[in-house]
């Protein structure tokens, strides 16, 4: 009887997808007829002008007499290169993630006592409320991490006595909180899904006092809680290059529309977290992994370059792969001659990938960044620059730790947490300030309305 009231259910299902179809259909040429900026991106495919921040800046290229030029990728945090921010705790053999966030957040490098403060600040705030983890993540398991931290992002408003209080010091408050838990959440949701969907053991590791955010999080997902230093420095550093990127990406501008309406601070996240679980914006790691899983299964030989070259024209043929006609990694919206942030995150997994022994695959990954470019162009005749992004290492990386598939995204979560508390309160507290509300052009023709036994 369950069965067929479920046919029934989804027979009725199907009839009204026909009605929706029927009812719904969007002429393309309607986008330029109404001049819309699809994706809030220009005709030369620069984004619209939406804000004015001071927290970060992503740079790819320059604009002469209205044309756009490639030029080697920048990422600057609060006027900082972050490429000399990571050689700077780099060469004095530091971490660098928490001081990272203390830059975003307050918009100055902090001195050595700030930093000791803020990251004992950091630790004071590790542990998440009386018996949240058993109530908000065990006695409701969620197959998927990131849906799991937005739904605990949410209910953090519940164990918070001042969810709604929009004072600056309030702000931040929650700001430092979510920064030190939010690595605990994914942690504990990662154990708890392994648990009860993969039939793992389950355990739970809390937060050390004295190790950073990169050492804690190797800590909380390992069962028997080893790492090594390679792994915790090469962890903070991608935490550090995916901590901000502007405030035009889609998780930073969602936690911007929402913040515009006066709503809490909880509320704002949970909504860049669930940007962020969308494929297109912070997923594209993992598509990155699975590519290769193909390209390694299909070419016999990978040092052979022609036999690498012939696979990825199967991939933008949509002959092999997942038929996307993808290259995942390769290009970027903003970036053309470089992504920063996969040059310096390339140097560090060379090294990585030579301790661990996969120095053959990680040349793989060179090599199809070096031949993408050549196999555009005879495939598609695309002539332009294209260069590899962060995905295209960041998988690769994760890969060589351990790290497995479904915690590539809440680790990206981990980092932009940051930004997005950045981007927070800077919304909050611009002068001025006024709700996000951009326009629709609505098309729908004119039409009376008909009595229901007319219709």
């Amino acid at each position: 009887m369950q069965n067929a009231e479920k046919g029934t259910s989804m027979d009725f299902i199907d009839s009204l997808c026909e009605e929706y179809r029927k009812h719904n259909q969007i002429d393309p040429a309607d986008y330029e007829r109404y001049r819309v900026k699809r994706g809030l991106r220009n005709a030369d495919g620069t984004g619209v002008m939406a804000g004015v921040t001071q927290i970060g800046n992503v740079l790819g290229y320059y604009l002469q007499d209205g044309e756009r030029f490639p030029a080697p990728g920048k990422l600057i945090y609060r006027g900082i290169d972050v490429e000399e921010l990571v050689d700077g705790f780099v060469r004095e053999n530091r971490f660098g993630f928490e001081e990272t966030a203390y830059l975003l957040l307050f918009g100055a490098l902090p001195t050595r006592e700030q930093l000791t403060a803020f990251q004992q600040m950091l630790s004071d705030n590790h542990t998440l409320p009386h018996m949240f983890t058993e109530d908000m993540i065990i006695k409701a398991p969620s197959p998927d991490v990131m849906n799991k931290l937005a739904r605990s992002v949410l209910a953090l408003y519940s164990y918070d006595d001042n969810p709604d209080d929009m004072s600056l010091s309030n702000q931040l408050r929650q700001a430092i909180q979510l920064i030190a838990r939010v690595p605990v959440i994914v942690a504990h949701a990662f154990a708890v899904k392994r648990h009860y969907y993969d039939d793992e053991s389950l355990y739970l590791h809390r937060p050390q006092a004295g190790l950073s955010v990169a050492e804690n999080f190797l800590y909380s997902v390992r069962h028997d809680n080893q790492f090594t230093e390679q792994e915790a420095r090469l962890l903070d550093l991608c935490l550090v290059l995916h901590a901000e990127h502007g405030g035009g990406n889609n998780s930073a501008f969602a936690c911007r529309v929402l913040s515009s309406s006066g709503t809490d601070f909880y509320s704002s996240i949970a909504a860049a977290v669930g940007s962020l679980k969308g494929p297109r914006h912070g997923g594209a790691n993992k598509k990155v992994m699975e590519m290769f899983g193909y390209i390694e299964d299909a070419v016999k030989d990978w040092k052979d370059e022609d036999e690498v070259r012939a696979f990825l024209g199967k991939l933008l043929r949509k002959e092999a792969g997942d038929k996307s006609g993808l290259i995942y990694g390769m290009g970027h919206a903003i970036y053309t001659i470089s992504d920063p942030r996969a040059v310096i995150l390339k140097k560090f997994a060379k090294k990585l990938a030579e301790t661990k022994g996969m120095l053959d695959e990680f040349e793989l990954y060179e090599t199809v960044e070096r031949l993408t470019p050549e196999v555009l162009l005879s495939v598609k005749g695309e002539d332009k620059v294209v260069c590899a992004n962060v995905d295209l290492f960041s998988g690769m990386v994760y890969k060589m730790m351990g790290i497995p598939q479904e915690l590539y995204t809440p680790l990206f979560a981990v980092a932009r947490i940051v930004g997005w508390c950045a981007h927070r309160i800077e919304e909050v507290y611009q002068p001025g300030n006024r709700i996000i509300r951009p326009a629709y052009k609505a098309v729908a023709p004119m039409r009376p309305f008909v009595p229901l036994d007319q219709r």
